[in-house]
């Protein structure tokens, strides 16, 4: 049998400053964990019989201010793996948010470089949103598949943005928000893997995407470096760090909290340091070390890290607390390990209070040192404490909570003694790079196999959008309405519900259609329509239209070449022109003249012609633009108003509603629902009903019990 070739991998990295030694993790925002990861990425790669090359891409720097190291266009990081640094704007170092003009020439550029090896690579490996462009962009180039990990999601991070209360114009004049989360729809439309870091990556931030995928979505947790992080040993010699953290502290030899990140304002340091300061017993029992990356002057520093830093030298100030707290102006990489084993020799602990955390690297670091950790509740962290068993998680925000922990964990040494011992192992046996790049390897052959294979109502009339906390969304014709009776107790339930839960219909209806037959049933009015199979969606009594979406469906959308494309397609007919809508060409199709979906799909696509296709009650075809649907445009919705998907009740009777109860959400199909529904009976997250029509919607809620504490 003949041994597969051996594999090239290309990752793209495109910002932050990339070299193989002496990373300057903190300089920056653009120079963080993500950096981290591909490098050690590339280098756990290289050392696997199965790869043969691995090239990191990334931007060529010429500037005075950083070392000449980021402008070598070659440099290896072992053989056989390399950093191609190259040519992309301007030569000077710039932030990530300011490079999208000229990400294409970064693309050109890679081209360029992949000619020059003489072979196209197996596997294309995006980070980021502006890797993700680039990888998307080589991908159909080059017609390879691309793997993407996205590190930061822009729909997240705008959410949590405007919860501190910066202007949305502010959030797109900063971050070109916009531009980041269109790359990022582009790369999960594009992607034949996403690689996510934890579970929650996947249901709670992917899933808020337009283009959400979760088959192509897979968990593969980053891998720690054991030979550099491990725990102190018994004979154990102070490290230089320690005499710069002496002239600090009043009284070294207590107990350590270490807190490592960027100068972030989302790693949340100052409520680190308002627990510690509030604390009496606390400040009594430990030290606290801040290590926030390097600085020389705060004053020349950036806008975001300099407030960070001036924060908390005032915070420091204001609790009196030098003498206590150790805040050193400098370290370099290999200072990273020793704060670990410092603090784990003096029975510290590791803090993360970040506001959420995909992952959590230094988590796992600290983990692998021996030193017990304090966590954000909020992201990767979970699956770390779950796994490793080293620690507790809080909520970030919570003060005089995060004080009492820290303190408890200090004060109960067998406790500390469990907790060190269980961090070791738990990392050991869960996060490896030897690990990890088996299970990544085993993933990237699936998908080069499966490519070759494929080249062979219910609401007030006030809207409740803004205080709801979940939503149910129902089809209209033969799910909401056809039993009175049935209707009426739903209604009264919802009802009941005092405004927590928002109401929706989505349905293949015209909005003024959908509305009438609402008012016929005396369904008070929803708080928002999806209406024409997902290609307009509306909000309230006066019908306000989503304009945004609108602009968002126009992708790719060639009506009128796709009905001339129709026009002799035997067993089709276009129905009437009231039924047809600006971004909807509806058919009635006879299944047993017309040809089959996939041939259908297949000759619009050798036109160049790209649609949704939706077929329901054996009877209808809807051609839609490629990222109108109800499911698409339900994700569209509940990304809008920060609503989780999973807190989602769809419910349908027809194929025209698959795409709505597929993934996250919690689908339930109605007693009398149509037989393209059928595949779906042994899915997760789909119930098959007995009641019919809004009994079955009845007995959905019930059984999520989706009124009190949601069950799955």
């Amino acid at each position: 049998m003949t041994k597969p070739a051996r594999l090239y991998i290309a990752l793209i990295n495109v910002h932050g400053l990339v070299r193989g030694h002496d990373l300057e993790l903190g300089r920056d925002a653009d120079t963080g964990g993500q950096i981290k990861y591909v490098l050690e990425l590339a280098r756990a790669l290289i050392t696997h019989p199965r790869v043969e090359r691995v090239d990191l891409f990334t931007r060529q720097i010429f500037d005075a201010k950083i070392s000449e190291d980021y402008a070598k266009p070659i440099e290896e990081l072992e053989p056989g793996a390399y950093i191609v640094r190259l040519n992309c704007g301007p030569r000077r170092y710039l932030r990530k948010e300011v490079l999208w003009p000229y990400i294409d020439s970064f693309a050109d550029q890679a081209l360029k470089h992949i000619r020059h090896v003489g072979r196209v690579p197996d596997i294309l490996h995006s980070h980021y949103a502006d890797g993700g462009y680039v990888g998307a962009r080589l991908s159909g180039l080059l017609e390879v598949p691309l793997v993407h990990t996205g590190h930061s999601l822009g729909r997240v991070k705008r959410h949590r943005l405007m919860d501190q209360g910066i202007k949305p114009e502010v959030i797109e004049n900063q971050y070109h928000m916009s531009q980041r989360i269109e790359a990022e729809e582009m790369v999960l439309d594009n992607a034949a893997m996403v690689i996510a870091s934890t579970q929650q990556e996947i249901g709670q931030q992917y899933s808020i995407y337009d283009n959400y995928q979760p088959r192509s979505m897979v968990v593969i947790p980053p891998g720690v470096d054991l030979k550099h992080f491990h725990p102190p040993k018994q004979k154990y010699e102070k490290p230089p760090i320690y005499y710069e953290l002496v002239r600090f502290l009043h009284n070294p030899a207590k107990p350590i909290i270490l807190a490592l990140s960027r100068p972030d304002v989302r790693k949340n340091i100052s409520t680190l340091v308002r627990a510690f300061g509030e604390n009496d017993r606390l400040r009594k029992k430990a030290n606290l070390v801040i290590v926030v990356g390097n600085r020389d002057d705060i004053h020349t520093m950036e806008k975001g890290p300099r407030g960070v830093l001036t924060e908390l030298l005032l915070l420091i100030d204001r609790y009196d607390l030098y003498g206590s707290v150790a805040y050193p102006k400098h370290q370099q990489a290999e200072d990273v390990p020793n704060y670990y084993r410092l603090a784990a020799k003096s029975h510290g602990i590791f803090v993360n209070p970040a506001l959420t955390e995909p992952f959590g690297l230094t988590l796992l670091e600290a983990a692998a040192s021996g030193l017990p950790i304090i966590a954000t509740e909020d992201g990767g962290p979970r699956d770390i404490v779950a796994h490793c068993k080293n620690g507790v998680l809080i909520d970030p925000l919570d003060v005089d909570r995060l004080g009492n922990v820290m303190l408890e964990a200090l004060s109960n040494r067998e406790q500390w003694l469990r907790w060190s011992r269980s961090g070791i192992k738990g990392t050991e046996l869960h996060f490896s790079w030897q690990g990890h790049v088996r299970k990544y390897l085993r993933e990237i052959d699936n998908v080069i196999k499966q490519t070759r294979k494929r080249k062979g109502t219910t609401t007030l009339i006030k809207s409740r959008l803004p205080i709801s906390d979940r939503l149910v969304v129902c089809d209209i014709d033969n799910t909401l309405i056809g039993d009175k009776a049935a209707l009426t107790e739903l209604l009264q339930k919802l009802q009941d519900t005092e405004g927590h839960i928002g109401f929706g219909v989505a349905t293949g209806r015209r909005i003024d259609s959908a509305k009438k037959v609402l008012n016929e049933w005396k369904v008070p009015m929803p708080d928002f329509f999806i209406t024409s199979v997902g290609s307009e969606i509306h909000y309230g009594p006066k019908l306000f239209e989503d304009i945004s979406w609108k602009r968002h469906i126009e992708y790719r959308w060639k009506p009128e070449a796709i009905r001339e494309a129709m026009r002799d397609m035997p067993g089709i007919r276009l129905q009437p022109k009231e039924d047809q809508r600006e971004h909807k060409i509806s058919y009635f199709i006879d299944p047993t003249k017309a040809p089959m979906m996939r041939e259908i799909i297949r000759h619009l696509r050798k036109l160049n012609l790209y649609v949704n296709a939706i077929y329901s009650h054996q009877a209808y075809l809807d051609l839609l633009p490629v990222r109108a649907s109800k499911g698409a445009a339900l994700r569209y919705l509940a990304d809008k108003w920060d609503i989780q998907i999973d807190r989602v009740l769809v419910a349908g009777d027809s194929g025209n509603d698959e795409e709505m109860l597929n993934g996250d959400t919690l689908g339930v199909v109605v007693g009398n629902h149509s037989p393209e529904l059928e595949k779906l009976r042994d899915r997760d997250r789909i119930y098959f009903a007995e009641g019919q029509y809004a009994w079955g919607i009845i007995q959905g809620i019930e059984h999520y019990d989706f009124l009190n504490v949601i069950r799955v």
